[in-house]
């Protein structure tokens, strides 16, 4: 099965790396991406339509012009911080935004989505690993706008015989193992490539908030999937859905969960240098363990292959390369 896929989003972090997957695996990725935080030197597997989701417009005709089969869906802002001190950005730009676009894609007849959805979703959950059944109440308004669309695409599923999956992503971390892509945030705040920019002497510091939790050795534990893994993933739902799958939300995770400290030790064995850190406080509302239940994940077929260093070691060869590509 050839899928002509539309990627929008996919001149970012993992939606570039899964336009890269869908092409080895055979299928045409079109990105579709306004580049207000993509790079467009990161589209270099099939065409580009610069452009908004919000633009129907623009999305018919991308639709129209490279006969879409099915979407991926990455355009979405993801800064936790940044969406409790301006909600409506993330209201306006996660949700409405997106409804904008589902419809634009019904219209067209393009049946077949899956959406980047976050762990974020669970909030502080009552018990651990995380399945798919864990209780939704998210903390910030990021995680209540993913939560929307979410329930947005199980009623338009059942009325509008759209065919979507939500794929709950954990920490994503790492960098194309083949090096042409990596991480490239403005601002970055992902703590994998803080720590490697800080040991390799190219930032101040890293802030580490938080040394009481109750883990441990006192940091925060989270589970890190390398973003190969994850556009991996990407592409195996995306065949599934067309093959006739099942609609759901799936977390994406690898069930291991690793604390700050941990990580710390990992960049310094890739870089054989000390990271400067500072510890404060831990921030209000901070879960002190997620870690995904990837039991779902696994009956789907999927596998992640890169453990904790191999993520590292990937993020240590993009950061040497260099700050300022995709």
């Amino acid at each position: 099965m050839t899928l002509r896929v539309l990627v929008a989003g996919g001149a970012g972090y993992i939606g570039s790396h899964t336009a890269k997957a869908l092409k080895a695996a055979g299928h045409l990725p079109v990105v579709l991406d306004d580049l207000s935080t993509g790079h467009e030197e990161a589209v270099r597997f099939g065409p580009f339509v610069r452009g908004s989701i919000q633009d129907a417009a623009c999305v018919t005709r991308a639709v129209r012009e490279h006969r879409i089969d099915a979407v991926l869906h990455f355009a979405a802002n993801a800064y936790v911080r940044e969406s409790l001190e301006n909600p409506r950005k993330y209201f306006r730009n996660n949700v409405a935004n997106t409804v904008h676009f589902l419809d634009a894609l019904l219209e067209e007849g393009v049946k077949t989505i899956v959406f980047s959805s976050t762990c974020a979703v669970y909030g502080i959950p009552p018990s651990l690993p995380i399945v798919e059944t864990t209780p939704t109440k998210p903390i910030n308004p990021y995680g209540q706008s993913k939560l929307m669309i979410e329930d947005v695409l199980r009623w338009y599923g059942k009325l509008e015989k759209l065919s979507w999956m939500a794929l709950r992503y954990f920490n994503a971390a790492g960098a194309d193992p083949d090096g042409e892509l990596g991480e490239n945030h403005e601002p970055e705040t992902h703590l994998i490539p803080l720590l490697v920019a800080a040991a390799l002497g190219q930032r101040e510091p890293v802030r580490v908030f938080g040394t009481t939790f109750p883990t441990p050795d006192g940091t925060a534990v989270r589970d890190y999937i390398h973003v190969a893994d994850l556009a991996t993933a990407h592409v195996r739902a995306v065949t599934h859905l067309a093959a006739g799958g099942a609609s759901e939300s799936v977390n994406l995770g690898t069930g291991k969960g690793t604390s700050i400290r941990e990580v710390i030790a990992s960049v310094e064995r890739a870089t054989g240098k000390p990271v400067p850190v500072i510890y404060g406080e831990p921030s209000p509302g901070d879960p002190p363990i997620l870690v995904a239940d990837p039991a779902r994940a696994h009956a789907l077929g999927h596998r992640f292959e890169h453990d904790l260093d191999s993520i590292v070691a990937t993020a240590v060869a993009w950061a040497k390369k260099g700050t300022h590509r995709a």
